[in-house]
């Protein structure tokens, strides 16, 4: 079971960045799909997560409006569309995958991508 998060990158401020997070070695339907991100000297902290159908989505307060995560299972793929983004979105982004209910809980969830590094310059 793998999960490869990419597409990050240096934005300016008001910018926009779409990650992808591709699962391998398991069909990612039926996993609920969670994002997180770490800046340098904070804890995780939770950005959005997916149903594994992708009729229920959870998001983060800081990024209500302006991130969108959407999944194709067909594709064995879940995205993060981010818009507008700020300096404080600057962070490694991770995507991480559970069985059951998605959660904003990073606990619950058993595996984890490497992450990608998302900077935004002010």
């Amino acid at each position: 079971v793998q999960l490869q998060a990419s597409g990050g990158g240096l934005v300016q401020a008001g910018g926009s960045l779409r990650l992808s997070c591709a699962a391998s070695g398991f069909s990612s339907e039926g996993y609920a799909i969670g994002w997180f991100r770490q800046a340098p000297g904070k804890e995780r902290e939770f950005v959005a997560s997916i149903s594994w159908s992708g009729s229920s989505t959870i998001y983060a307060d800081s990024v209500k409006g302006r991130f969108t995560i959407s999944r194709d299972n067909a594709k064995n793929a879940v995205f993060l569309q981010m818009n507008s983004l700020k300096p404080e979105d600057t962070a490694v982004y991770y995507c991480a995958a559970r069985t059951g209910r998605h959660t904003a809980a990073a606990v619950q969830y058993d595996y984890w991508g490497q992450g990608t590094q998302v900077t935004v310059s002010s």
